[in-house]
This record gives C-alpha cells, structure tokens and sequence, in this order.
C-alpha cells in the first residue's frame, strides 16, 4: 500500500460571527497541485487553429490539469525568422483559459535542430541558440513560465544518429557548459520561469551530470525523467531506483514522458526506440487489461515519493501516438481504453476529495483534509476558493 501522506494538507474553515457554530459548510474540490499531464500535439488543430471541437477535447480536460507543447526548433522555425510563435501563443492561451497549465519542449536539443543552422561556424551557432532560447523565453512568458530548457544533454555531445549543428557546439562547450547555456539564458529572459533538465538515459552518467552542473553553480529547478516503455513496464523496484537515483538530490522531480503500450511489447534488442518500424500496431484486448493495471502501479509508486510533482503521459489517442505504438489512454475510434478510467479513478477517485458537507464545532470551525490543491467552500450561497497545501495547515475565513 503506497503512502500518501506528505502529500496531504489540512485548512481550518472558520465561520465567523453569531452564527458560526453548528453551520453546515460544504466543501469540494477543484484541482490538484500536483501535475497530471500530457502533450497538446493532438489538440493543435483546436487549440491553436481554431478548428470546431474535436471528440479529444472533453475526455482530455477532465483528466489531465497540465500540457506539454512542443517548441522544437525545426518545426517551430522551419525558415529562419519565420517561427511559429502567433500559433503556440494561441494554443498556450487556449489551455491556460481552460485551466490547464502549460509547459514548453524544449528550448535546447540536438534531435530536431534546424537545416538552415547546418554549416555556420560555432561561435554563430551558440549566438543563434541563445537568441532563439531568448526569444521563446520572453514571448511566452505569462502563458508558457515553465520550460524543459534542454533535453538529452547527456547523449548530446556523442550523438551520431543525424547531423545537426547543436552537437558540435556541445563538443566543443561540454555538457555542463551547454547546460549553462540553455538554463542562464532562459533564466535572464524569463526571471519567473521553471526550468527543467530533461534526460531519457536514467543512469549514474545523468546523475554525474546533474551533480556536476550543481557543482558549477546552475540553478536547477527540477529534473526530468522520461520513461517510455515501449518494451514493458519498468516495475517498481526499477522505478524505485530512479527515484532514489535522483532524490538523492533534493530536487523537484517530473515524470516528463511515460508511455505504456495496450498492446505487443516492443522486442527487447532494439536499443533505439526510433529504429522499431511496423505497418500496423494494434491495441488488444489482453493488452488493455494490462496497460491499465501498470497505469495504475506506474502513477501510484512515482507519487508516493514526495519529490514528484508531476506526470506527463506522451500521448493520447492512438491515432496520432509516437512511433505508431497503441499506447494512448483513447482508441483511434476515440473511445476510451481501461486505462483512462484507471488514471481518473486515482485522480478523481482515491486522490480527490468528493463533495462533502462538514459543520463547524462550537467555536466556528471545522478542519478539512486532502491532497494538496484548490478546493471550495460554500455556506448560504456564499463560496471561497481556498488551498491546500501537501504537509501544510492553513486557516480559512468564510463569509
């Protein structure tokens, strides 16, 4: 049974005047402070172009709270100067009117990397990588203050699988100067902006980085830790050792990229998960089962850990998942797999406070439990929206 209770905070509802004991106080909540996320890749076409709404769109908004949108540089900038800045300004005011926070992926990455950057001198490329960090920075900043703002740094200086002009410049800086680069850059365009060191190879050799970049003065706000599983789920001794791999650090962590496959498991040999081709990867029923059951060890294990702050699943409908892997929480026909229910029934189920009604003591106050978030309390008509904050106790007044 995992352990939850760093996770809870207690606010003490106060009714004040004559009236305030033995008043009946009803109590719901609105959202939780922890990130359950996914990427918005899927909703562009809403959210961005203003296309009529999509069947993806209810389903989505009433499970996840926080989405990822991809900044990746060739497609954001595929001609220089001409990036696709009016598009994601408008998708980043879609979610966030909706209530869902955002997140940008990512500021600084060799995979992706623009052909017009190819065949200029070093010194031209960093100029033009830290102008580009800069710019996203400061256009975004009010809708987009939260960044992976450079992703794979490990592999970076020895990557070979494209020609791309990032990872010469990561040769010649290093690692830890190329995360400098994104973190310092990003940081003086945006003071107010989270930013995130995102790696996919969860070994000591990220560790070794991470502390090294610690060592050399970089403010690092939170770590990410991609777990695509293409090729089964990691289990919980493994996800055990990532954790204590990189808690040892104190860091806030993220879960940025999970993905379960509902159906064939990715054979074990392929080393690059981009190298798996097929014609047709379907979901199945037995695969199904499955997949929602590890959904359900996969967010429970991560999130007993008090350094979680979020989850970003990479995906979520079949139709348009990464490598063509049955590994959304929808079908392609847009109906949903047990998996999404399983997700909702932590989120909403065992995470969530249901509305309840509570009445004050004799001195005009009662206390209410939950799970770190917002929450309301309404008494005669009248609500308040207040917070709860994980291992925390807050007072509350209510008219």
């Amino acid at each position: 049974m995992n352990d939850y209770t760093h996770r809870l905070g207690t606010a003490t509802l106060s009714v004040t005047g004559s009236n305030g004991p033995g008043t009946p106080v009803s109590v719901e909540q609105v959202a939780h402070s922890v990130g359950i996320g996914n990427i918005g890749f899927e909703l562009m076409d809403v959210a961005a172009d203003g296309a009529p709404a999509s069947d993806l769109v209810e389903p989505f908004l009433a499970l996840f709270n926080q989405v990822t949108l991809g900044f990746y540089w060739r497609i954001f900038e595929p001609q220089e100067g001409a990036p696709d800045t009016e598009r994601l300004l408008k998708a980043a005011k879609w979610f966030k009117d909706r209530g869902v926070r955002t997140k940008g992926h990512p500021l600084a990455w060799h995979t992706l990397a623009p052909q017009w950057l190819l065949g200029r001198d070093l010194d031209e490329v960093e100029k033009t990588l830290r102008a580009r960090i800069t710019r996203e920075a400061s256009a975004f900043a009010g809708l987009v203050d939260h960044w992976d703002a450079i992703n794979e740094a490990v592999i970076m200086p020895r990557f070979t699988a494209e020609y791309n002009a990032i990872t010469p410049l990561a040769q010649k800086l290093g690692r830890v100067e190329m995360v400098r680069l994104a973190f310092d850059t990003a940081r003086e365009a945006n003071p107010n902006a989270k930013l995130v060191l995102n790696d996919f190879l969860l070994t000591e050799e990220y560790a070794q980085l991470i502390e090294d970049c610690l060592a050399a003065g970089i403010q690092i706000d939170a770590l990410g830790l991609q777990t695509h599983m293409h090729q089964g789920f990691r289990g919980e001794d493994e996800l055990g050792e990532i954790l204590e791999r990189f808690g040892k650090f104190g860091l806030p962590l993220q879960f940025t990229e999970t993905t379960l496959v509902s159906g064939e498991l990715m054979p074990e040999h392929i080393v690059d998960l981009n190298d798996y081709q097929v014609d047709d990867w379907p979901s199945t029923p037995e695969g199904e089962e499955r997949q929602a059951d590890e959904i359900l060890r996969h967010y429970s294990t991560v999130f007993a850990h008090p350094l979680v702050e979020s989850v970003t699943y990479w995906g979520f409908c079949d139709r348009e998942m990464w490598l063509g892997a049955p590994a959304g929480f929808l079908r392609k026909d847009g109906s949903p797999k047990p998996a999404y229910e399983a997700l909702d029934s932590l989120v909403h189920g065992e995470w969530w406070l249901s509305p309840t009604e509570v009445v004050t003591g004799e001195d005009g106050t009662v206390n209410v439990s939950g799970w770190g978030g917002t929450y309301r309390a309404t008494v005669d008509g009248t609500t308040t929206e207040f917070t709860i904050e994980s291992g925390k106790a807050t007072a509350v007044e209510l008219a």
